[in-house]
């Protein structure tokens, strides 16, 4: 399992745990997480379909699915808040495959060693060779596609554009989950209508 899905000891343990339930019900495990602060902890779940996207009734259902699951098991200490959503439209990109899916789209992705000098990179994503992810970058005045081991990964995420935004606004449309009498009021930064 990717560290990007799950970081910690603890959060690998939930995933253990409550992946065969979530993909069971015919989703996937997007992240998981244990977050704690000084006055709670807060288990955050993403989940979509195989083929993407995920609606608030199935996160309920998931919600229903792992508390279960996770009052037999108890591997949390304390009590916490279980929350269960959607990866979003600026989502974290955690399995190889949503760096395929979201080819040309913008990318900020850490890594975990120095890699010339840096860890943080920026740039739009080109695509997926072998077990790399493909960048495209601007270094120094120059455009340069490099390739970044999947395995050397700590943290990847989409920047939210409007161009991200058009184009999930068009999926939503095109499976009908927006009425399409208010999809054309929409307005993106630059006061363009989206129809």
């Amino acid at each position: 399992m990717s560290e990007l899905i799950a970081k910690t000891a603890i959060d690998r343990r939930l995933a253990e745990i409550i992946t065969p339930v979530i993909e069971g019900m015919g989703f996937e495990l997007v992240r998981v997480r244990l977050m704690s602060s000084t006055k709670s902890k807060t288990l955050q779940i993403m989940a979509e379909r195989p083929d993407g996207g995920i609606e608030v009734d199935e996160c309920a259902q998931i919600s229903t699915a792992v508390s279960a699951i996770l009052d037999v098991e108890d591997p949390i200490e304390d009590e916490y808040t279980l929350e269960v959503s959607s990866p979003g439209i600026d989502r974290p990109l955690t399995r190889l495959k949503d760096f395929a899916s979201f080819e040309g789209y913008e990318a900020k992705i850490e890594t975990t060693e120095m890699i010339d000098g840096r860890r943080r990179f920026k740039g739009e994503i080109a695509g997926v060779e072998g077990d790399e992810v493909l960048l495209t970058i601007e270094e120094n005045g120059e455009t340069l596609t490099i390739g970044l081991n999947f395995d050397w990964l700590s943290d990847a995420k989409l920047v939210l554009t409007d161009e991200l935004i058009r184009e999930m606004l068009r999926q939503r449309k095109a499976s009908g989950a927006i009425d399409e009498t208010n999809f054309d009021e929409i307005q993106t930064d630059d006061g363009s209508s989206e129809d």
